[in-house]
């Protein structure tokens, strides 16, 4: 059993805003890669969310247009997949032009994922990719973290090695991101063996990263009895 990951997101702000968390990855060099805003949620000001993922892979396809950025990708396929067997699948269109995912094997290369695409698929209507499930996720949330263009006759291939990023604004999950533009954000970097981290939006709309650990200590500290107050003060937060 892996382990489950949490990541807590605090609106301290006087804005209503979207909380979005998506990943990136330097190390996947593929042509026309794009991020998603793998979870959004809508957060009021004080208001508290939290969501937990295992690192789990799944591959995913989305019938769909232009990919590009602001475009919503909606997975109409999630296959469970891992990193050392049943890393490689088949991604074809039926005669009746239904795009499917098949014959689900081991590639026998470990530490990367394939996506083998036939000579059926049509170019600019499809997308194919990767996912990190999201537990208990709200409908839409955790329908891909990496995608590309479908292309017939090219394998697509993945080696994740992701990092976990935080930006507000205006998302929805499953939009298409141009992470290049983002400058609101800040990374989510997991300790060794540390699991739970907290993202403090401040009053100054800028973040303050910490762990659980950490935000439990300073309330050890300060004698408040009221954890909640001292989740949205990021001032206790060292």
């Amino acid at each position: 059993m892996s382990d489950i990951y949490t990541l807590t997101f605090v609106n301290n702000s006087n804005n209503n805003w979207d909380f979005c968390c998506y990943q990136q990855d330097p190390n996947i060099n593929i042509p026309d890669v794009m991020s998603l805003a793998w979870f959004a949620f809508p957060v009021a000001p004080t208001t508290v969310v939290s969501f937990s993922w295992e690192i789990n892979y799944q591959f995913v396809w989305s019938q769909m247009g232009q990919l590009a950025a602001g475009v919503k990708f909606s997975a109409s396929q999630k296959w469970d997949a891992n990193l050392s067997t049943n890393n490689s699948i088949d991604f074809t269109r039926k005669p009746n032009k239904a795009f499917t995912f098949q014959n689900q094997m081991s590639a026998g290369v470990p530490g990367t994922l394939f996506i083998n695409q036939d000579e059926t698929i049509p170019e600019k209507t499809a997308a194919v990719g990767i996912n990190m499930s999201i537990l208990g996720a709200p409908i839409g949330a955790g329908s891909g973290t990496f995608v590309v263009p479908a292309q017939p006759n090219i394998t697509a291939s993945f080696s994740p090695h992701p990092t976990y990023w935080v930006t507000f604004g205006q998302f929805t999950p499953g939009q298409v991101l141009d992470t290049k533009q983002i400058t609101k954000k800040a990374e989510i970097a997991f300790p060794v063996n540390v699991y739970d981290m907290v993202a403090i939006l401040g009053s100054d709309n800028k973040w303050k990263v910490t762990s659980t650990q950490a935000l439990t200590q300073a309330f050890l500290a300060s004698g408040d009895k009221h954890a909640h107050a001292l989740l949205l003060d990021y001032d206790l937060v060292k």
